[in-house]
């Protein structure tokens, strides 16, 4: 059965439902339905769901496990335009109202208006390749110049040259808690940031959360850590950012060999009129085109938002085309040693609006708003964790690596007493470390062993039980 023709008939069931019963919910239609308990099913399921509510047809109450779908009451005033599904709220959100004291040009207020009408009042468009092939990188500009110099004042850390990636590596542990919680709460997650630090340091869920949330979170981790080793890699790749979509989209996919692969599918864009490129030749040609193009770009805000805005309108992946966006729009900037984009207090409408304005109007004017905005916010952040942290220790950037891998292959192999000295310095002799710097090196692991705790070994990809089984031996 085709994708479609699944989504209509689960539909058509749960208003059958909804009218013999009151409300439903996720399991309730599943039993209705005959079909297996299973993550797939359930997808099928929430999407049916989301396709009803964006109609106006049913509204969701309640949050989580506890949430229940009812028929909605006739209500003209009642707006849906959001690819999440999730409701909006009792009428068309005003300028103020979503994108909260961020400076707003003439022609984003414009194109506010036009994408807040209803479905019907907006005209249906399909892709449209001269968007893409009209842009002429270092000529073509998204973001003005001014624009584009306060960008790298906001975003840099230090005049002196360091390896791509270091500064990204210094605040990793921040950056994976921070870019993973914002860009999946930009898709309805519902993990608060303290239960997404837990998840992600601890590997602990959090109760009463679909198990896809948490899968979504790690999803993130992953793909965050991969762009950050990949740092020192030269330019942008097409297996790079099929890589990074490979990690985000892992065990999320009905299909599991469409992670990681361009779509040869046709999808559709909830609550949007805009119909996405069905020739999967098509969609890998415009993907090419784009990969030469974002290499071409000098400046790196000027790469990170055409990546944003190019990625998410060509959706060449069945699923997951704007998380892919968003992490691959950090690339640039991680590159560089600039403060990354980690979507900080970034609301979700004002951000599926600024995508519909993409969508269906080829307009950069809202995304280019938002993303100053957002910017600045992100900055903010990492300037004040930088001030925290104090200067950071090169030679531990450097030899990141190796020192993790020593620590946690010490506590894997459970090596103690009077063992452990003169195990670290066979490890140090063994490794890459310059000998001129091994000296230091043993004292910064020496450092990291006295600091471990059950909140930290995360770091090191051990998990509490096998740090709680070193331990005791000591």
């Amino acid at each position: 059965m085709k994708k479609g023709e699944k989504k209509a008939q689960l539909e058509s069931l749960i208003m059958r439902l909804l009218n013999e019963a009151d409300e439903v919910s996720i399991r309730s239609v599943a039993d209705a339905a005959g079909v297996p308990n299973d993550e797939t099913e359930r997808k099928a399921i929430r999407r049916a769901l989301a396709s009803l509510t964006r109609q106006n047809r049913i509204v969701p109450k309640g949050a989580a496990r506890s949430r229940v779908y009812v028929l909605c009451e006739e209500d003209p005033e009642l707006e849906m335009p959001r690819e999440t599904g999730e409701r909006v709220g009792a009428s068309v959100p005003k300028v103020g109202d979503v994108l909260k004291g961020i400076n707003v040009s003439p022609e984003s207020r414009d194109l506010w208006n036009y994408v807040t009408q209803a479905l019907a009042e907006r005209s249906p468009v399909g892709y449209i390749q001269e968007f893409l092939l009209s842009y002429e990188p270092n000529e073509t500009f998204y973001l003005a110049a001014e624009e584009r110099q306060k960008l790298k004042t906001l975003g840099q850390v230090e005049a002196v040259v360091r390896p791509a990636g270091t500064y990204a590596r210094n605040i990793l542990d921040r950056l994976l808690i921070d870019l993973s919680w914002n860009s999946s709460r930009l898709e309805g997650n519902t993990y608060s940031l303290l239960e997404t630090k837990r998840l992600i340091e601890l590997g602990e869920t959090a109760t009463g959360k679909e198990v896809s949330e948490a899968q979504m979170i790690l999803n993130h981790k992953a793909a965050i850590e991969y762009i950050v080793e990949s740092a020192e890699e030269n330019g942008i790749t097409s297996l790079e950012i099929c890589s990074i979509h490979a990690l985000l989209s892992e065990n999320l996919l009905g299909d599991p060999a469409a992670s990681g692969r361009l779509r040869s599918i046709i999808v559709a864009i909830g609550g949007s009129t805009y119909v996405p490129l069905e020739n999967p030749q098509l969609i890998r040609e415009c993907f090419e085109i784009f990969i030469e193009k974002v290499n071409r770009i000098e400046d790196p805000f000027e790469q990170s938002l055409f990546s944003i805005i190019h990625l998410s309108y060509l959706q060449a992946f069945e699923d997951v085309n704007k998380r892919t966006a968003r992490l691959v729009a950090n690339i640039p900037l991680i590159k560089k040693n600039l403060r990354p984009l980690s979507f900080i207090d970034v609301d979700e409408d004002a951000y599926v609006y600024a995508l519909l304005g993409i969508y269906e109007n080829n307009d950069v004017s809202l995304i280019r708003d938002l993303y100053i905005w957002a910017y600045n916010r992100s900055s903010q952040r990492y300037t004040a964790i930088q001030l925290a942290m104090g200067e950071p220790n090169f030679l531990k950037l450097r030899y990141r690596a190796q020192i993790q891998e020593i620590v946690r292959s010490m506590i894997l192999d459970r090596v103690t007493g009077d063992d452990l000295v003169p195990w670290i310095h066979a490890s140090i002799d063994a490794s890459t470390i310059a000998e001129s710097e091994r000296k230091e090196v043993f004292s910064l692991i020496e450092q990291e062993i006295v600091s471990l705790h059950d909140g930290n070994v995360a770091r090191f990809k051990v998990r509490p039980s096998e740090f709680q089984a070193w331990k005791k031996l000591q």
